[in-house]
């Protein structure tokens, strides 16, 4: 059976990262590098004549993280291919993640494009400069929701080696994983939950939160933590579901509490707010 495969493998276009069957990935995304217009142009034109080549009966469809509102230059080019362009946002509040809704959204429209019945639907991957940590994420969970692969981590773990590996510490200053596997836990656990997936965005008060470990500073006599929390306005009647700074604790020196080395290790922050749906935590030493 191996050899039967490797007979009929078809080597992927060049310029495209195949991920799965019929999911491939953009190689400029690997890159920090920005190509000028007349490069992008021919860039995308060379895949999309390859693209048509190996696939002349299928339809494609693009998904573009992007950065800002502004229309997307992938979508000016390919729309003279008659290629569909999807965007999203590349983060969340400066998080390489995107919002439950968003991220089901994706998912569902992922899935039902490329298993429609009698068509050989092909999916493409694209962020701008910046986006290659969300664009991982959101490959990690395509995986996952289609089953292809098992166990968060080790799914995560493989989308990023196909990129350079100082490329995500050139994006991303912290290290954005921690807050990417529990969104991936989410998506290998709506089994278990059937039609209450994505849990509905019930509000919620928040009244503390416990830090372990905080840093030292001051020259290791102890750390002044700032502490602010984003998410949706809770007590908002309007249908806008953009975020918003809900709290934030004092951002003067005089008015920030100093914990000392010997009370760092476990610190309590009262925050008492109401919170709906994904929520952003901030925690910085006041400079």
């Amino acid at each position: 059976m191996a050899l039967f495969r490797r007979f009929f493998y078809r080597k992927p276009p060049d310029r495209l990262l195949e991920i799965s069957e019929r999911v491939y990935v953009f190689d400029c995304c690997f890159s920090t590098d920005v190509l000028e217009e007349d490069e992008y142009k021919m860039y995308m034109g060379g895949i999309v004549a390859q693209l048509q080549d190996h696939y002349p009966d299928a339809s494609f469809m693009v998904f573009n993280f992007r950065e800002g509102e502004r229309r997307s230059q992938i979508s000016d080019i390919l729309s003279q291919y008659d290629m569909t362009v999807m965007d999203y946002p590349r983060q969340y509040e400066g998080c390489p993640l995107l919002p439950l809704e968003m991220i089901h959204h994706f998912l569902r429209s992922s899935e039902s494009w490329l298993s429609l019945e009698g068509q050989q639907n092909v999916l493409l991957m694209h962020c701008e400069r910046g986006g290659w940590p969300v664009l991982a994420f959101m490959l990690a969970g395509l995986l996952l929701y289609r089953k292809q692969y098992n166990g968060e981590q080790k799914t995560l773990e493989m989308v990023y080696k196909q990129a350079p590996r100082e490329l995500l510490h050139l994006l991303s200053p912290l290290n954005p994983q921690p807050s990417q596997l529990r969104y991936l836990q989410y998506i290998s656990r709506r089994n278990f939950l059937g039609s209450d997936w994505p849990p509905s965005d019930t509000p919620l008060a928040l009244d503390c939160i416990i830090l372990r470990v905080l840093p030292l500073f001051d020259g290791g006599k102890g750390c002044r933590p700032v502490v602010r929390v984003y998410g949706q306005d809770p007590s908002s009647t309007t249908a806008n579901r953009s975020s918003k700074l809900l709290f934030s604790t004092s951002k003067t020196k005089r008015h920030t509490r100093h914990y000392r080395q010997a009370e760092c290790a476990l610190v309590k922050i009262n925050i008492r707010c109401r919170i709906q749906g994904d929520v952003v935590l901030e925690c910085i030493p006041f400079g």
